[in-house]
């Protein structure tokens, strides 16, 4: 209640934004259009193209949503706990549980392999806006998506030439004003090396969660391998002991995942009164379901521990944005921002001939939005719940179909260009908790009864005479598709074996399949394409009022963010910029989430309680950031961004450098605990590189 409170009462300070140019401190910057200027008039710091090259060449992106560096000449990688805690529940079991008591190394031989996990590093940028331009010209409907996917997967796939050592990937900037090529260094084999246990690591739970004072080590680290060795990464930032000083200025290096800054007002209606109020019901009745579950046994909960903690999280992430959407001051702004550009394409009749009214083509948009909307959800975006089963027949399914196609008429997610990741991911060895699959099935069929009605037709293709409960049952029971040997023959054997398989979740795939494509086809057709044939206008509108001083929204690609060490005052708090080791254990009850580790308690005496532990800063993050360095101007590792403040949550539409805060973890707190509570000194050598 009390962060809930908060977040409704924060929103009102949230956004005093305009359309131009971005406030100090604001922006997600992309390394080849970096503010150095800007940076330097701030700071008096210079950053150079070699200090960016470096820290570009450091700068690791997880595929599972996540951000990294890498911190050794040994592969050496650090991220957040958070980003790990699923390799670390794959790689625990009833009898050993790391997720608990932590997954500690003393030598290369104990890292272990986390399924489906990939590291890239990112090495080249080149624009290719021309090109798909050229591709999509004078299309619509249909036809400009099939031909704008077409151009990526031939960029996508000439680019990297089929070398599995490298991902290429399209990436629409500016909401389709530029398209630029990502060209990534790939590693498949990522090794767990550390990772603190759960009430280390997340101390504080959901009370604390986006909040702050935090007392939090959410660090782990990776190691990187190819060909079973370790990879030699000699462009590596440096490792710091020292606590962060306040006022110093810090850089975020990471790949945000999304942003939603630059839609339009009626693009942001949509999604407070239809998309967030529709998932956050959802996401309630889950969360409920899985604490009910983990409340059964002790196995239950050592299995929810992980969807439950991402499920909390997106439900105060999303709470957080509702409120933002439903103030009226930030409404207000927006359709100020909005009205300022149209203003500046009107004063201009050429640029007005050029541009239209791309603000009122998205607006009619929304009505097929809201159409198809729920079936789009329930039958093809949130298809399965959540059920890894699920996921793998749909893949097995659709891969079948597809890669029998010509690479540029394939659905994008299997263009050749991005099948090695998608292969990794279906055919990597990781548990199955069929009891948990179960229940994401069973929640995902009664959901889609629930919201489509019985008698619409998918919900009687899904369903038939069965209830959602003994369907989910009776699928789970049956499939085959837990052991990776039945997945790789399905895989190997193509449509055929598709076809011929016996396996329930299989048959469930392919009987809901030609429905799930119309749904989407029409989605695309009539949503995604007429809004993105539109959002190019209305980017080019924004580049010819304000040039190169915006920068794009998140997407999930390398970004470059600036700021400083500084606590915040909000309503006559001033909330301090560090927290230290003697607040933990003063914050320390005995009782979850606020119980400490068994080796935390053993250690206190050891440990140094002026140690700060987490600290602040200004600069401007979202979700993906997560186990993005905190660099100091000199390249030295200060920590890791593992969250945001509670005034954050709206950060999604906007910035406000006075109270909008990233929370860290510092290096000065892993580097004390690495020695006096785990006695990792080996770990901690490679990383002081002594």
């Amino acid at each position: 209640m009390k962060a809930a409170l908060l977040a409704a009462s924060a929103c009102g300070a949230l956004f005093s934004l305009t359309a131009g140019q971005a406030q100090a401190d604001e922006g997600m910057w992309t390394f080849d259009n970096f503010p150095a200027d800007k940076v330097q008039a701030a700071y008096g710091v210079t950053i150079n193209q070699t200090w960016l090259d470096r820290v570009q060449a450091a700068s690791v992106r997880l595929t599972n949503g996540c951000s990294a560096s890498v911190v050794s000449g040994q592969g050496l990688v650090l991220t957040n706990h958070h980003c790990v805690v699923s390799c670390v529940q794959d790689l625990s079991s009833a009898e050993t549980d790391y997720v608990q008591d932590g997954f500690l190394t003393t030598g290369r031989e104990q890292e272990r392999t986390c399924p489906g996990q990939q590291a890239e590093i990112l090495t080249e940028i080149t624009d290719v806006t021309d090109a798909i331009r050229a591709a999509d010209e004078g299309l619509s409907g249909q036809a400009f998506n099939r031909a704008r996917d077409a151009a990526v997967a031939r960029l996508e796939q000439e680019t990297c030439a089929g070398d599995e050592r490298y991902r290429c990937q399209v990436v629409s900037l500016y909401r389709g004003g530029q398209y630029k090529l990502y060209k990534y260094r790939r590693y498949a084999d990522v090794r767990l090396v550390f990772a603190p246990e759960i009430a280390t690591a997340f101390f504080g739970g959901d009370p604390d969660n986006f909040n702050f004072p935090r007392f939090n080590l959410d660090m782990a680290f990776l190691r990187l391998y190819e060909d079973g060795a370790v990879v030699e990464t000699p462009e590596h930032l440096t490792w710091v002991a020292r606590a962060p000083r306040a006022g110093e200025p810090t850089f975020v290096s990471g790949n945000p995942g999304s942003t939603d800054r630059l839609l339009t007002v009626a693009q942001l209606e949509s999604q407070r009164d239809l998309a967030i109020p529709v998932s956050q019901l959802q996401r309630s009745e889950l969360r409920g379901r899985l604490i009910r579950f983990s409340e059964e046994s002790a196995e239950h909960k050592r299995i929810a521990t992980d969807p439950l903690f991402g499920v909390e999280n997106s439900f105060k992430v999303f709470f957080g944005r509702q409120f933002a959407l439903n103030d009226p001051a930030f409404m207000a702004d927006k359709r100020a921002a909005e009205a300022e550009l149209k203003a500046k394409v009107a004063a201009d009749p050429a640029l007005a001939r050029e541009i239209g009214d791309p603000w009122s083509e998205i607006e009619a948009a929304q009505a097929a939005y809201a159409e198809n909307y729920l079936p789009y959800r329930q039958m093809e975006a949130a298809a399965g719940g959540g059920s890894s089963l699920f996921g793998y027949a749909r893949t097995l399914v659709r891969a079948a179909q597809e890669r029998s196609k010509p690479n540029t008429e394939r659905l994008a997610e299997f263009a050749d260009a991005r099948l090695p990741l998608l292969e990794k991911r279906l055919l990597d060895v990781r548990p199955i908790d069929k009891p948990l699959e179960e229940m994401f099935l069973s929640f995902w069929l009664s959901k889609t009864r629930e919201y489509l009605t019985t008698d619409d037709p998918a919900t009687q293709l899904l369903l038939g005479k069965d209830s959602p409960e003994a369907l989910a049952e009776r699928l789970v029971a049956q499939s085959q598709l837990d052991d990776p040997a039945v997945r790789q023959a399905l895989w190997d054997g193509g449509l055929a074996a598709i076809e011929a398989s016996n396996d329930p979740l299989i048959q469930l795939a392919l009987r809901m399949d030609p429905m799930a494509r119309t749904v989407r086809e029409t989605w695309e057709t009539q949503v995604e394409a007429p809004t993105a044939r539109a959002a190019e206008r209305v980017a080019a509108a924004r580049f010819a009022a304000y040039g190169d001083e915006v920068y794009p929204d998140a997407t999930f690609t390398l970004r470059l963010s600036y700021g400083q060490v500084q606590g915040w005052t909000y309503r006559g708090r001033t909330i301090p910029a560090t927290t230290t080791f003697s607040g933990l254990y003063e914050r320390a009850t005995g009782a979850e989430p606020y119980a400490l580790a068994p080796r935390w308690v053993a250690a206190q005496d050891r440990l140094n309680p002026d140690t700060v532990f987490n600290f602040v800063t200004t600069n401007d993050i979202i979700g993906g950031n997560s186990g993005s360095p905190v660099i100091n101007a000199q390249g030295e590792v200060l920590g890791a961004a593992f969250d945001g403040n509670i005034h954050s949550l709206g950060g999604d539409y906007g910035y406000d450098g006075t109270i909008n805060r990233t929370v860290v973890a510092a290096t000065s707190a892993a580097t004390e605990a690495l020695e006096k509570v785990y006695g990792l000194t080996g770990l901690l050598d490679e990383l002081l590189d002594r």
